[in-house]
């Protein structure tokens, strides 16, 4: 059985989709009965064999991160290449893996409902979509606070290779938040009245030569 795997994050191979990515295709990789092709679909001029290797497939698993409640633009671009393949085309099973840095998998949940449609607008067989927050930074963690998270992406793997779908036992270990408690929201609300919460972002703002424009509003008309 050939798998595709589809990674739509912007970061392409320095992302942290890439390593999830990595852990499922190692847990589809030890049954012995699976071949794995990875893209990264952020290289748009390599879209027609792109396109091949998915049609040829068996079964396809696209991952990417939350962007604005959706998804980056060049999966959007993406979804809209398979939509126009023509009619005869074969349309492997699709499932779906979105990540993102919020804690909570209620963020998500939409564009869930989107690619539930979105699959069978397309005739293809819905495999599923796992949902997993709390992601960014990943790479920064030290191994023991990264363990299980990857343990259990690499028994997702495992999990689609035996049942061709993701098995809701897994799913509901990967996202056992659907919203913060109130006890969290507090503590949260204090780090960002502090200023705490912020330095993350701060500092990508800094590192982009961005943060002196952080509060910049260009669609407000200048007064006369």
């Amino acid at each position: 059985m050939r798998w595709v795997l589809c990674n739509g994050s912007p970061r392409g191979p320095k992302s942290n989709t890439r390593i999830l990515l990595g852990h499922i295709a190692a847990g589809l990789e030890a049954t012995d009965r699976e071949v794995v092709d990875i893209l990264y679909l952020v290289r748009s001029r390599e879209r027609e064999r792109q396109l091949q290797l998915i049609t040829a497939a068996d079964a396809v698993l696209i991952a990417f991160p939350l962007y604005t409640d959706a998804m980056p633009g060049l999966v959007k671009q993406f979804f809209e290449d398979l939509a126009a393949l023509p009619d005869q085309t074969h349309h492997p099973p699709l499932a779906f893996l979105v990540q993102s840095g919020f804690p909570e998998a209620a963020h998500s949940r939409p564009v869930e409902r989107y690619l539930t449609r979105f699959t069978r607008r397309l005739g293809c067989r819905y495999l599923g979509t796992t949902v997993r927050g709390g992601v960014e930074g990943i790479q920064a963690r030290p191994p023991w606070m990264t363990r299980r998270l990857y343990a259990l992406m690499r028994e997702l793997g495992m999990t689609l290779s035996e049942t061709s779908g993701f098995d809701p036992g897994v799913l509901r270990r990967l996202a056992p938040r659907e919203k913060m408690s109130p006890l969290r929201r507090t503590i949260f609300a204090l780090l960002q009245r502090i200023g705490v919460g912020n330095f993350y972002w701060d500092m990508q703002l800094k590192r982009n030569d961005a943060y002196e424009d952080r509060f910049a509003r260009p669609w407000i008309e200048p007064e006369p």
